[in-house]
């Protein structure tokens, strides 16, 4: 597959990650007699990529993520030379997510952009008013964690078929933890997009939601190529040319096989 069709891809499901999980935040986390709260939106963010897993991964690898796309080039899983293209497509895709959102919930009256948006924030703008420096290491930590959990479902040694599982739950239980202290971003693209429309202290703030997921998301990606990467997973890796970018890396030969196996490419 060709790269403008992989970054139209990547395009399509960071749109959809924004969309469908800030969508849920912002329009039904509090909907009267029926709000779906943290446990609600959580679900969404990790039904986001399950779903475009499955549907992506044999196209692009559905990073979705910056961090994640990052994190998969210092672990010798995706081509250096493609990240900046792959990092474009996710924030321009995030972005359009979150102004189709915009127009969908400024459409009630009463609506004001300034509540939050579903942006991420420190300090003041923390949900739950966590200091910059917690909000940080939350940040990093459970970025280097995603990471771990991406490298480790991925791997071909790992059973096959279950990783947009194992990644759409570890999302899910990630958000659970740390919805309270920044609204969870481990994903700049996520982040970028609301910041965009709320402006001011969402886009001041936004440096942190790219600098930590990033240094999460390296060294997650570092250490499980150091510590627990088979070397002929990292030969076959490496090897590859025209194949699918990593994540879901087996899947051109998988794909056809039940439910997409193992790693979908």
């Amino acid at each position: 597959m060709n790269l403008s069709r992989r970054t139209i891809a990547e395009f399509l499901g960071t749109f959809w990650l924004v969309f469908g999980g800030c969508g849920s935040a912002v329009l039904a986390a509090a909907f009267p007699q029926l709000g779906i709260g943290f446990y609600g939106v959580a679900l969404a963010f990790g039904l986001t990529v399950l779903t475009m897993a499955y549907a992506i991964g044999h196209i692009s690898g559905c990073h979705l993520n910056p961090a994640v796309s990052f994190g998969l080039v210092v672990g010798k899983r995706f081509p250096a030379a493609e990240l900046l293209p792959y990092v474009v497509a996710q924030v321009i895709g995030g972005i359009t997510g979150a102004g189709v959102l915009y127009v969908i919930a400024s459409g009630k009256a009463g609506f004001d952009v300034s509540g939050g948006f579903a942006s991420n924030g420190y300090a003041a703008h923390s949900p739950g008013g966590y200091s910059l420096v917690a909000c940080f290491v939350a940040e990093v930590v459970l970025t280097f964690f995603f990471l771990l959990v991406i490298m480790g479902a991925t791997d071909r040694r790992a059973p096959s078929g279950f990783a947009p599982i194992a990644i759409g739950l570890g999302l899910t239980l990630i958000h659970l933890i740390g919805i309270p202290v920044t609204n969870l971003s481990v994903n700049p693209a996520r982040s970028t997009g609301p910041a965009v429309f709320v402006g001011g202290w969402a886009l001041a703030q936004l440096w942190l939601f790219w600098v930590a997921p990033i240094i999460g998301g390296a060294v997650g990606g570092a250490l499980y190529a150091a510590m627990f990467e088979s070397r002929t997973t990292t030969t076959q890796t490496q090897d590859r040319s025209e194949s699918v970018p990593e994540r879901f890396p087996d899947a051109q030969t998988d794909l056809t096989r039940s439910l997409r196996s193992r790693r979908l490419p």
